[in-house]
């Protein structure tokens, strides 16, 4: 799986950092996603951007949907679980950010429903998931698959692909440090 890891998926992380980094210079946003493990993602990739991952740079913006609890309980509530992320995506989420959802499945309606509210609101879409892909896939403008239908695989596999993605846009903006000093 390792090999298969590297051939497929980190040519696509490095234009995926590629297009995070202009989505940040054009002053847009990146919003994550996810439940249980894939929330947990989220939170971490948010932190490591908007705090720092190895580098002195700038904050980035980022937001886990998944962090605020009394948000998701209001509109699971009021809605159904289902609009959870939907309806953050359709409060804050305009077409200059990026809208990434993390699912192993591919297949949790919570996810899709905010993919689908992204692109209403003509985000550029990401998926992270396992290589059973589901309807995510489908959905999204760009979908890194994971070659595993473990779950455990799949996260620790996103974990490293995103760590690679950070470090790639930390070299980016510490650049753009550099050059202003």
């Amino acid at each position: 799986m390792h090999q298969k890891l590297l051939n497929e998926c980190v040519p696509m992380v490095v234009e995926l950092a590629d297009l995070m980094v202009r989505v940040f210079r054009q002053g847009g946003k990146l919003y994550l996603l996810g439940n249980g493990g894939s929330a947990a993602q989220a939170q971490h990739v948010a932190t490591e951007l908007v705090v720092r991952f190895k580098q002195r740079r700038r904050a980035l913006p980022a937001v886990a949907l998944n962090a605020d609890t009394a948000i998701i309980t209001a509109a699971a509530n009021d809605f159904d679980y289902t609009q959870v992320f939907a309806r953050q995506v359709d409060a804050l989420v305009t077409s200059d950010d990026l809208l990434v959802a993390f699912s192993t499945s591919g297949a949790s309606p919570n996810v899709l429903e905010a993919v689908r509210a992204g692109r209403k609101k003509q985000a550029t879409t990401v998926g992270f998931t396992g290589n059973s892909g589901g309807q995510l896939c489908e959905l999204v403008d760009v979908a890194v698959e994971v070659p595993t239908r473990d779950t455990q695989r799949i996260q620790e596999a996103h974990l490293l692909l995103w760590h690679i993605i950070c470090e790639l846009v930390d070299n980016a903006i510490a650049e753009e440090n550099s050059e202003v000093n």
